[in-house]
């Protein structure tokens, strides 16, 4: 798939680039994906749900009655859960939701989301630039002559940036992430990805 890199007033440079198929046009992998997408979503879950059991609750230890002839039950403590105020029974407890997926089944789902992409005609490239101060408007017009201002887009740097980072941070449709951080999900929710020039270079690098 050949592509033009544009410039950021959205007209072409005159460069052309080839994508590669094996990153971008292979036969695209939905289980794949799934498994990629549902990881990255249980690794965002904080799990520091705490509740405290009778061991952790400050109650008075002192046995609330006889062991027998009470004519009840042998209760030992005011902590057990059964009294207001005691210690929760199977109550929640800090723990991590994520789980492991193999290498190549996480490289195979990032290439089949970049190859949905591209077959939607949706990644689009554009000759790298830098941006001297933070300027929220002058980014959303830069995106909005790549023909990406309307709708969810993924901005793709080969490194960090801090201006267009800032610049962008006020846009609520707009993801900017360098290729170190690029992910199956982050795809997947973008309506459009927009790499900077090199970034496709990188990719293709990491898949051999």
């Amino acid at each position: 798939m050949d592509l033009n890199v544009l410039k950021i007033d959205g007209t072409p440079s005159g460069k052309k680039v080839t994508l590669d198929p094996a990153v971008f046009g292979i036969e695209p992998n939905d289980h794949a994906i799934y498994l990629d997408v549902v990881q990255y979503l249980a690794h965002q879950r904080h799990g520091n749900a705490k509740s405290k059991d009778r061991s952790e609750v400050a109650y008075s230890t002192k046995k609330m009655g006889r062991q027998k002839g009470g004519g009840g039950a042998r209760h030992g403590s005011i902590k057990a859960g059964t009294y207001v105020g005691g210690g929760s029974i199977f109550g929640p407890k800090p723990r991590f939701y994520g789980g492991k997926l193999n290498k190549k089944v996480k490289s195979l789902a990032r290439c089949s989301a970049l190859s949905y992409k591209a077959q939607e005609n949706a990644i689009t490239l554009v000759e790298p630039f830098a941006m001297e101060a933070p300027k929220t408007k002058e980014f959303a017009g830069i995106l909005e002559a790549l023909k990406a201002g309307d709708r969810k887009v993924l901005f793709v740097l080969p490194s960090n940036s801090d201006n267009i980072f800032l610049s962008s941070r006020n846009l609520p449709y707009v993801n900017v992430i360098t290729v170190d951080e690029i992910n199956t999900y982050a795809i997947m929710n973008a309506n459009s990805v927009v790499l900077m020039d090199g970034v496709q270079d990188i990719l293709s690098e990491r898949k051999k």
